[in-house]
């Protein structure tokens, strides 16, 4: 068997494991769905600052960021599923201040990159998955105060990626020749971005088909959001491994990578598909 045939299997059954978790851990329901992302987030967070202490002139507290990374995934969780209060969002904000101030005793040269970088595992990383929740977590009824696990709409944003990147695949693979952004990510074309959107689009009539909460046209908005979005979180992540030299985010995923790899599209897809739910209900 060819070294690129082991690769392919390789990669084959990584995708069909991530997928099963992933798809599994959000429908099966709220605790499955907490415990996945505060593993995931933990992970990426933890990657994340790995990747840029690479650099000669970055040196972020690993252990402290990727702990406040997965508090507040789970402080936001409590938040939006009504089982804690405001005050649950204190010790984060106690973690964030030292991590600022520490660096006035750390006497680092680099301390504005620290600053940059540490700052950059929160809001890049940790943040959009824990806006999961606010997708996760809604209103029962117009005439209920009670909030419910609704683990349809962050499915979708992870199935739309999904047939996103697979119809960009195919159709760029058959049909591409005018390069999307050759200067970050040169095996992106324009006519597989088109044939990846088709595909997230049509997607996104089949979740219409079972869910009475969203019409066709507001599916059809989720749909084009994760596409846009999708590709510029995808083209961020690949800047930043070319900024910082790299091939892969990491190796935890044979086949596939690093966390930050797998979950590119969805850091930027998450919270834009967040404002435009919220624009809806204005």
């Amino acid at each position: 068997m060819t070294g690129k045939m082991k690769n392919l299997i390789t990669r084959s059954l990584t995708g069909i494991a991530f997928v099963a978790i992933l798809t599994g851990g959000i429908l099966w329901g709220s605790v499955s769905f907490q415990l996945l992302f505060t593993l995931i987030t933990g992970l990426s967070v933890w990657e994340f600052c790995h990747i840029v202490n690479q650099r000669e002139d970055v040196q972020v507290n690993v252990s402290i960021c990727t702990v406040s990374g997965i508090y507040l995934f789970l402080a936001v969780s409590g938040f939006c599923s009504g089982l804690t209060p405001t005050g649950v969002f204190i010790p984060y904000l106690l973690s964030v201040i030292y991590l600022l101030v520490s660096e006035l005793y750390l006497k680092s040269e680099h301390a504005l990159n620290n600053w940059a970088f540490t700052m950059m595992s929160q809001m890049y990383v940790a943040l959009p998955f824990s806006v999961l929740n606010v997708l996760a977590f809604q209103p029962e009824t117009s005439f209920s105060l009670g909030i419910s696990y609704h683990g349809l709409l962050p499915l979708a944003v992870f199935v739309f990626l999904w047939a996103n990147d697979s119809g960009a695949y195919c159709f760029g693979s058959l049909l591409g020749r005018h390069k999307l952004f050759p200067r970050i990510s040169p095996n992106k074309s324009w006519e597989g971005s088109i044939g990846g959107g088709a595909t997230a689009i049509a997607a996104s009539q089949i979740f219409a088909c079972y869910d009475v909460v969203l019409n066709r046209w507001e599916w059809l908005g989720v749909a084009l959001v994760v596409i846009v979005f999708g590709t510029w979180g995808d083209l961020v992540e690949s800047l930043l491994k070319r900024q910082l030299g790299l091939k892969d985010s990491g190796h935890i995923l044979p086949g596939h990578g690093g966390m930050l790899d797998r979950f590119d599209s969805a850091l930027l897809a998450i919270p834009a598909t967040a404002i435009y739910l919220y624009t809806l209900t204005l």
